[in-house]
């Protein structure tokens, strides 16, 4: 794993296509598409917590 990681052709292609669409936002368009975003990477970090936890059987029980 010494070759560092790169996009495929087609994620290049859709980050200019991101970029030319982030390019044409307002400043409070783009405020409110960075905080939705976060949101997102958030949830999503969240879920890969909890599959994680549920593939390698880490998950509590109920406590009594």
């Amino acid at each position: 794993m010494n070759q560092p990681v790169e996009l495929s052709l087609e994620q290049k292609f859709s980050l200019r296509a991101f970029e030319s669409q982030v390019e044409k936002m307002s400043q409070e368009q783009a405020q409110h598409f960075l905080k939705e975003l976060y949101k997102q990477m958030m949830l999503r970090e969240t879920m890969y917590q909890e599959f994680l936890k549920h593939k390698w059987g880490l998950e509590q029980g109920p406590s009594f």
